[in-house]
Formats: structure tokens, C-alpha cells, sequence
């Protein structure tokens, strides 16, 4: 992954580097040095902001449902 790809998702995810390195439970340096003098992001860091950005998704259409079609319940 490159860097700019990182950078796009984590604003899809609308995250910060330190709020991501928070969720994870990772110091914020760690991360931050990901992509830099030859470190790569780890295998696992593209799928799970991939999977975060749609369960974000999938709760705010939830939440979308619930207001206007389960409203009568």
C-alpha cells in the first residue's frame, strides 16, 4: 500500500493517524512511521480500514432505516 492510498482511506474512515493508532491500541509513532525509509503498512492495515469504512456505512444506513421504515413500531 502506498502512502496516499493510506491517507484516503483513513479520511474515508474519517480518522486521524492518532485516532486510528488509538482504535488499535498502537502508539501513535508506530503508525506514523509506517511508509517511511522503507517500512511498509502492515499486511492487515488496507482491510481492516476497508471493513471499518463499510461498517460505518452499514450502521449509518441502519440508523437510516430505523428512523423512516421502522418508525410505526
Amino acid at each position: 500500500m502506498e502512502n496516499e492510498e493510506f491517507k484516503t482511506l483513513l479520511k474515508n474512515a474519517e480518522l486521524t493517524k492518532k485516532s486510528f493508532s488509538e482504535l488499535l491500541g498502537v502508539s501513535y509513532n508506530a503508525v506514523n512511521g509506517w511508509g517511511t525509509n522503507g517500512r511498509d503498512y502492515p499486511y492487515w492495515v488496507k482491510s481492516w480500514l476497508t471493513l471499518y469504512i463499510e461498517n460505518k456505512e452499514c450502521k449509518e444506513l441502519k440508523e437510516i432505516i430505523r428512523a423512516n421504515v421502522c418508525k410505526d413500531e
